[in-house]
């Protein structure tokens, strides 16, 4: 398709929503939505929170060479005890340390597999965040849509209204028949038919806008033409299968299995770790103990193996599904290419329905005036128009849609690319603050407090 071809002419006349009853006298527009839906996902924020526990996931892998220190007490109850011990109750106050020294590598590779996930569950959350705004997208076209379409059946029963009194006024003077009047009074029944059904479709249109972007729809502005970002099919699909969410999120669900297989391997080697403890009795009996234990698998039932070969199967099939993701980007882009190019064409044929049939309608009501045509025949080129004008209404749309599926097809339907000027959530602090409150001390210093106060504010 050629490039003035993915210009598309998504053109519309002066548009006036008054039967939408807006609240406010601005008037909203396609970025104004696509910024309220951002702030106002519930599916991006669950998304949010399950990548904050994925980031927690790292620094828990992260730990397991750290130290473990406890503070244990305890007391013991004994019957039965020689007359020189004063009391049936003994206790014991302990300080306890342990550390892994040394594990082959198994704290690296899992910490590795768990930042593949966080990198993976990133470009999820862009997934995500492409649904939504394309789904404001689509809401926003639809509501659109409803209106005109209301408009178009008040236009319609106004006019067949008028066709009904020059009948019904003909039919005084015996110009016409009462077949003539009974026509147009099903017609007109008929439009207020329709009308009552585009009422009802703009009621659910705008409860879809509702649910969608977070408030009900003010005066909605027609969009203008976004900025078209490949001159061919193949360019299209060649920018896709290089930022495509999906894509990234599936590459990373492979390197995390490829970590996987390194861990599973490492539990064949040494693994060294030691203790310490320090306690002190009810009898203020002081006691120091420590130990360095080294560990090395000998025979494990085969366990270790087929953990071995569990880890590579899920590595062949994240492979797989890389695979099959690339397949499946590339699909969608077709799909959207083709979809577009469609709607370009009925869109271009659709005005010339309209221009066609508006000068049908104009010629048919003139030559009525001289009773060369009848009532139906007014009324059957008054619907063509209305039929045409419907569908141009549609191709438009249908057309604007196609071309933001596109857009999220290829990977660049997000709030950075479509700099909406937000403050747009940011992954990397959660996941910076999270990594640098670890250590013995965590709760008590100021990167945990820190973090307390990230999470606080997100919950808010």
């Amino acid at each position: 398709m050629p490039i003035g071809r993915l210009k598309l002419i998504i053109r519309a006349g002066a548009f006036a929503l008054g039967c939408l009853a807006a609240p406010t006298a601005w008037a909203e527009t396609l970025t104004d939505a696509f910024i309220a839906a951002y702030k106002n996902s519930n599916l991006l924020e669950q998304n949010r929170a399950l990548l904050r526990a994925a980031d927690e996931d790292v620094v828990q892998a992260s730990t397991a060479l750290l130290p473990v220190i406890n503070f244990v007490s305890s007391s013991t109850f004994a019957t039965n005890l020689p007359p020189t011990v004063n009391s049936p109750w003994s206790s014991n106050l302990q300080i306890a340390a342990s550390l892994t020294i040394y594990d082959n590598g198994a704290t690296r590779y899992a910490t590795d597999a768990a930042k593949e996930t966080v990198l993976g569950l990133r470009a999820a959350l862009l997934q995500v965040e492409q649904q939504v705004l394309l789904g404001t997208v689509q809401s926003y076209m639809e509501m659109i849509r409803a209106a005109q379409f209301v408009s178009l059946g008040q236009s319609n029963v106004r006019l067949i209204t008028q066709e009904l009194r020059a009948a019904r006024d003909r039919f005084e003077v015996g110009e016409v028949t009462r077949t003539d009047v009974s026509i147009a009074e099903a017609r007109l029944a008929a439009a207020r038919g329709d009308l009552a059904a585009s009422h009802g479709d703009l009621e659910v249109a705008r409860e879809t806008y509702m649910a969608v972007v977070g408030h009900y729809p003010g005066n909605l502005r027609w969009p203008s033409n976004p900025p078209v970002q490949a001159r061919s099919e193949a360019e299209a699909k060649s920018v896709a299968v290089r930022t495509h969410p999906s894509i990234d999120e599936a590459q990373r669900s492979v390197n995390a299995a490829e970590a996987s297989i390194r861990r599973a391997k490492s539990a064949f080697g040494l693994n060294v770790s030691t203790t310490a403890s320090a306690s002190i009795d009810t009898n203020f009996d002081k006691s120091l103990s420590g130990s360095l234990t080294a560990t090395v698998p000998i025979y494990h039932g085969g366990s270790l193996r087929s953990a071995v070969r569990q880890a590579v199967a899920q590595r062949d099939a994240a492979r797989a599904a890389l695979l099959q993701s690339v397949v499946n980007v590339k699909q969608d882009v077709g799909i959207a290419w083709a979809n577009l190019g469609v709607a370009a064409a009925r869109t271009e044929a659709s005005r010339r329905q309209v221009r066609a049939s508006q000068v049908a309608y104009n010629g048919v009501r003139e030559e009525a005036k001289f009773g060369s045509r009848t009532t139906l025949d007014v009324l059957d080129a008054e619907q063509e128009l209305l039929d045409a004008r419907s569908n141009l209404i549609s191709s438009e749309i249908a057309q604007y849609v196609s071309l933001y599926s596109l857009f999220a097809a290829m990977g660049l339907l997000t709030s950075e690319h479509l700099a909406l000027g937000i403050v747009t959530y940011d992954p990397i602090e959660y996941y910076k603050y999270a990594n640098s409150a670890r250590g013995p001390f965590h709760g008590l210093s100021k990167q945990g407090s820190a973090l307390d106060r990230v999470l606080d504010a997100l919950g808010k």
